[in-house]
């Protein structure tokens, strides 16, 4: 929801340390991976109750998936690179909540619930990308990316601002996944909605 509108903000510096990072020969794909360890690292935090670790490995992982972005606009996207960067991000998305669900019975039923909420919200940004590049659409809305991103409701300001309140108030997990699913819900229906506005207007 507010992805598009901070990228004025945060794209100039995380293109500056971008640029410093690929002059040292560090690659995007290097980072998109340490990322991916760090998503994982905070899961691992999560299940033996470990949350301040969990918060700042959370804000490491999405600060790494920023820099990997801005390395490859300094040297060169590649289509594996895209590919590994969307298959970091819903690692991470599940990992999160997987973690909170196994780690106290209670979290289990608003987790699951989650996760299918991902799992749609998923389903429709990937189908939506498929179809928009079939369709030769294009957007920099969110920043230079490897396919077509659509807007919706949950993105991934929010994700990590509603996981980010997870982890300082775990107690309070259900409820703000529940709060989330919703919002993923009506996410889908949104982004379903403008996939029949554009994609069934005639030529």
């Amino acid at each position: 929801m507010f992805d598009a509108r901070i990228r004025p903000l945060i794209d100039p510096p995380l293109n500056r340390a971008g640029a410093r990072l690929a002059g040292l020969g560090v690659t995007a794909n290097q980072l998109s991976a340490l990322g991916i360890l760090a998503g994982l690292g905070a899961a691992a935090a999560i299940l033996g109750g470990h949350y301040a670790p969990a918060i700042a490995l959370v804000l490491l992982s999405r600060l790494l998936d920023g820099l990997d972005g801005a390395v490859a606009r300094a040297t060169a996207r590649t289509p594996f690179g895209g590919y590994l960067d969307i298959v970091g991000d819903f690692l991470f998305y599940v990992a999160v909540p997987l973690a909170f669900g196994l780690s106290d019975p209670a979290n289990l039923t608003p987790a699951m619930v989650l996760l299918a909420a991902f799992a749609l919200t998923g389903v429709s940004f990937l189908a939506f990308a498929a179809v928009a590049a079939e369709q030769g659409l294009e957007t920099i809305a969110h920043g230079a990316k490897s396919f077509f991103y659509s807007t919706g409701l949950a993105e991934g300001g929010e994700t990590i601002l509603a996981f980010l309140l997870m982890l300082m108030f775990p107690a309070h997990f259900a409820p703000i996944a529940w709060a989330f699913a919703a919002l993923c819900g009506l996410t889908v229906v949104q982004r379903s909605l403008m996939a029949w506005r554009k994609f069934t207007a005639g030529p």
